[in-house]
């Protein structure tokens, strides 16, 4: 069975980690999860002969699989995916969102590229090296959730563990940046995007009490009024832009390779960040996204009866902390903007914007020269992700932690994932195992580990 069959076969097991629709929907999932564990074993064999494997579900822990590396003083590699997805109903366009069919060079399915296929590739290349005979020159556990997609708890929980006994692995890879053909609107500049942060995520209630009433005689502002007035100041005023370092360095990047009427702007761009911040922030969308925290409204709920004014109304917000900020100063700026003592912001949940692991790290360069060797004149190019993944739990005590599935992807095909007609190139899959397969056996072992504190030292 190929790389590509072995993701359809995945695939169509329906591991949703939302709560179903009914009893008998759940009963799928619930049944989808409990094979996942068999039909790895039966789909990667060699693997899990060479590796420790464990799933202490009571624990809430991941899926791990530890492959014993030559030297085990070494700091071990933590490489994640995740293999729970979010729901797929059937449409008109994408009649059998779970089908994993193979056609006109696709693997077609929810989860194709978020993320059983970069989880896939990852563990391909490990079997194949692992059926060569090959050991890896230190220990590499492949930590693979099955509630990212719910903001679950199991990647947390085992980032703590370790914490807690002191470990601190030499690399951290998740899911995240892709080799896209156009990392900007208008950019045509191929680059592998790598995740070297990500944004915080909070989320906020806004709750109002009136008097309610007839609806035969209403007086103004109603409860919903006031509250809809709330919702339009956080939607007209912005929190303010700001162009973090990793946007200006992914620039200037972006300015060196770019054709040449792009690379006049963007290295005009990279020397007046203010303007590069205002420029981005009028775009709007994922634009505006790169440099500044984000309000969504998500949810609105008041009312009891046609003719009832309503007596409440209650608003969730979600928003994405840019770096530099923080949950307390984003709830701060909420209130200011909202303006209005009758309405309360409480905090439902909250994490902070991650550290930024470093792009002169011997990590990061070990990344960056394996993506050169399997896809020539691409950028690797570091991003702060806008989304959140398991490995944010990590930051706190890792330095270097990178997000990174390595397929190609186009615009259309980013654009489906958690939407309809998510797929990837049975290509993009064979360059992803040969991606993985040349950075496991470049990870350094020993000998490179004393030469490179040799030279840290004469520096």
């Amino acid at each position: 069975m190929d790389t590509a069959q072995k993701l359809s076969s995945l695939i169509q097991l329906q591991t949703v980690s939302a709560p179903a629709a009914d009893a008998a929907q759940q009963k799928l999932h619930d049944a989808a999860f409990a094979a996942f564990d068999t039909a790895l074993a039966q789909l990667f064999p060699r693997l899990h002969e060479v590796c420790e494997v464990s799933h202490d579900t009571a624990a809430q822990l991941p899926l791990q699989l530890l492959w014993r590396g030559a030297d085990a003083e070494l700091a071990p590699v933590v490489l994640m995916a995740h293999y729970d997805v979010v729901p797929a109903p059937s449409s008109d366009a994408d009649p059998e969102p779970f089908s994993g069919a193979i056609r006109d060079g696709f693997v077609h399915g929810r989860g194709a590229l978020d993320d059983k296929g970069p989880l896939v590739v990852l563990l391909e290349a490990a079997e194949q090296l692992a059926a060569a005979g090959f050991q890896p020159p230190r220990d590499i556990l492949f930590a693979l959730g099955s509630d990212e997609e719910v903001q679950g708890i199991t990647a947390k929980n085992l980032a703590t563990a370790w914490r807690e006994t002191g470990q601190v692995p030499y690399l951290v890879i998740d899911e995240g940046g892709a080799v896209v053909d156009q990392p900007l609107p208008g950019l045509p500049v191929p680059a592998a995007m790598i995740g070297v942060g990500e944004k915080g995520i909070a989320t906020f209630k806004l709750r109002l009490r009136g008097k309610g009433g007839h609806a035969s005689a209403p007086t103004t502002p109603s409860t919903l009024g006031r509250m809809a007035r709330a919702v339009t100041r956080l939607e007209k005023q912005h929190f303010p832009a700001r162009a973090p370092h990793t946007l200006m360095q992914m620039l200037r990047l972006f300015a060196a390779q770019a054709p040449r009427q792009q690379r006049h702007l963007l290295q005009a761009l990279t020397t007046h960040p203010k303007v590069t911040a205002a420029a981005l922030a009028t775009r709007g969308g994922e634009s505006a996204a790169l440099v500044r925290t984000t309000v969504a409204v998500t949810g609105f709920q008041a009312g009891v009866a046609d003719n009832v004014i309503a007596p409440s109304a209650e608003v969730t917000v979600n928003c994405r902390i840019a770096p530099g900020s923080s949950v307390a100063a984003t709830a701060r700026y909420l209130k200011r903007v909202v303006a209005d003592p009758q309405i309360t912001i409480t905090t439902v949940y909250g994490e902070e914007p991650t550290e930024l692991a470093s792009t002169a790290s011997p990590q990061w360069q070990l990344v960056a020269e394996t993506v050169a060797k399997v896809w020539p004149g691409t950028l690797a190019a570091p991003y702060i992700m806008l989304a959140n993944t398991d490995s944010r739990h990590w930051h706190r005590f890792t330095p270097a932690v990178y997000r990174f599935a390595p397929l190609q992807m186009s615009v259309a095909q980013r654009e489906s994932i958690h939407g309809v007609g998510e797929k990837v190139a049975v290509s993009a899959l064979q360059e992803g195992v040969a991606f993985w397969k040349l950075l496991l056996r470049a990870l350094p072992g020993a000998q490179s580990a004393l030469s490179e504190h040799i030279d840290n030292a004469q520096k």
